[in-house]
Parts: structure tokens; sequence; C-alpha cells
């Protein structure tokens, strides 16, 4: 993600002006209050997909309000969805007062006043919806002014775990692929707001596809285990393993040969860069428990032993 802000490379002393300089009278229209103001501390990182905005930011303890002079400039006609990392924010919009943490996310409404109340330092993924392009997902276009989703479970968990991938991975993709991608997430987010808490439906389509993303990211943090079976995948991703063999359908492979498939590539990689202390030990760190086993899927796969990979002049 682009760093738009820090106040990490500024004096103590000049931190919450800088920040009100250029975020309260740049970035976003509001006015912010610090509860200390001497120890501010603050970044905003992001990255656009298509219409969509994911940014990243760091708070320092405050209250930020959006009032009506503000709203008259006109400059957000969007929601919010907040998905904290760490930390603790309110949200108070429409005489409502909705708690947003590590496991409960928010959505509010640009372009009514608002306030936000950040209690102590808090770190938030802000997924910035343009109004229409969101309404047009629901019912009647009937978006959801002010609310909370559950980020522990279903799709609100889903969607949490899609920013999360966006956001590692923005740098490498083009234009056209964020702009499909921030489709993808204007759905998931409609679909995760409008399911029955905890609801894991058998949707097709973009719902699918971003959970067959954030599964195969989990995965690939857990190659190297031997022990990684369908049913630790599922239970660790919050599904059954029907809805775990349903979504790899969408990549045409089951999910133990996109497994397998996967510990070889890796292990193809690093034997070709000539990296590690060993074939074994390349081997075992992706999850092998076998050298034979490795060695007769690996000819199976590449048409040459690992040993050939490991001899092969790497200019031919």
């Amino acid at each position: 993600m682009e760093l738009v802000f820090t106040t990490d490379n500024l004096a103590r002393a000049k931190r919450y002006a800088a920040w009100q300089a250029a975020i309260c009278d740049f970035y976003v229209h509001v006015d912010v209050r610090a509860t200390q103001p001497e120890d501010y501390r603050g970044f905003i990182r992001e990255a656009c997909f298509g219409d969509v905005v994911l940014t990243d930011i760091l708070l320092s303890e405050q209250s930020i309000r959006r009032n009506g002079q503000h709203i008259s400039r006109l400059d957000k006609d969007c929601y919010y969805l907040q998905l904290i990392h760490h930390g603790h924010l309110n949200v108070l919009q429409r005489g409502e007062t909705h708690s947003s943490n590590a496991a409960r996310g928010a959505i509010f409404y640009a372009t009514e006043q608002y306030e936000l109340q950040c209690i102590g330092q808090a770190r938030s993924f802000y997924v910035e919806v343009p109004r229409l392009a969101f309404a047009r997902r629901f019912p009647n276009g009937e978006v959801p002014i002010t609310g909370t989703l559950n980020t522990t479970q279903g799709l609100g968990r889903i969607a949490a775990e899609f920013c999360s991938m966006l956001a590692a991975e923005a740098s490498r993709l083009d234009a056209a692929m964020r702009s499909q991608l921030g489709e993808q997430l204007v759905d998931l987010l409609a679909a995760a707001l409008m399911a029955p808490e905890g609801d894991m439906p058998m949707l097709d389509g973009s719902v699918q596809k971003a959970r067959l993303r954030s599964v195969q990211q989990w995965i690939e943090d857990h190659i190297g285990d031997p022990d990684l079976s369908l049913e630790r995948v599922a239970a660790a991703n919050g599904m059954s393993l029907r809805y775990l063999h349903q979504i790899f359908r969408h990549c045409d492979k089951s999910v133990s040969e996109w497994i397998w498939g996967r510990r070889l590539q890796l292990c193809y990689d690093r034997l070709a860069k000539g990296e590690g202390p060993s074939i074994t030990s390349i081997a075992f760190n992706y999850g092998f428990n076998s050298s034979a086993h490795f060695s007769t899927a690996f000819r199976r796969k590449y048409g040459m032993s690992p040993r050939e990979i490991v001899r092969r002049d790497p200019q031919d």
C-alpha cells in the first residue's frame, strides 16, 4: 500500500499539528481532538481498487467528528466499513452507538454527521465504498446507514481476511485487476451485511472466489506442517468440509491436489535458485515427511528428479 502520511519522521512536538493539517484539512474533512496531542502518533496507507479505496490507519486516542459544515463540501459521498486490527472505537451516528473492535467491524455513512471515539491507540482498515455502487447491491437500494459486522465468523470474517489479502498484494496488481477485485469486495461486504450473523451460505461467484483466496493464503502460511489435514483447514477457516471442497471447484483442483501442487512448486523454486542446505531439508520444510515420496511426486510433475534441477545450468 502507498504511504499517504506518517508522523514517525517528525519531531514529537510537531506531530499532532502536522496530522491535523495533512489529514483533517485535506485527506478527509473532519475535526479531531486528541487526548494526548503531545504524544500523538498516526499513519495512513492507501490502495485503490477501482472506485473502492482501502486504507490502513493507525490512530492515537482521539475523537473524530464530521459535522454539517464538513458535509456541505460534498467531498465524500460514500460508506465506510471499519475493520479493526487492534484497539477499540465507538461509532456514533443517528443517535446510535456501535462498539467496534477486532471481533466486530462497523459501517457508517460519510454524508451524515458522525463521531468516532478512539479508545487508546487503534489500527484499522477502512473500506471506502461509493454510495451508488454500494446501494446497487441491496434490495431497493437500502444500505444500512450504521451498524456492526461480526468479523470472527461467516461472511464478516471472509471480508476482513479479503481486505488483509488485498492490502498485502496491492502493489503487485495492475489497475484492471485491482478494479475487478474492488467489485468483488463490494459484493462480499454487501452479502456480509445482509446475511444473518454467522451465516455461511453456499454462494456462487465472487464471494466463493474471495473465500478461496483467503483459504489458499491460510494454507500457504501453514504449508510446512506435514499434518495439514483437510479437516484442520476447514476448521481453522470456519467452514465445513463440504464448503471447502465447493470453493476449490473454482480452481479446477481438489484441495489435496492444490496443497501438494503448491508444495512441489515451492520446492522447485527453492531448488532452481540453489537455496537451502539440502534437497531433503527443502522437502521437509514444505510439508513432505518422506524423501522417497517427494522424489516420486517431483519427477511425476516435472519430468526430472530434484537433483537434476539442482545440477541444471541456470542459463539453460
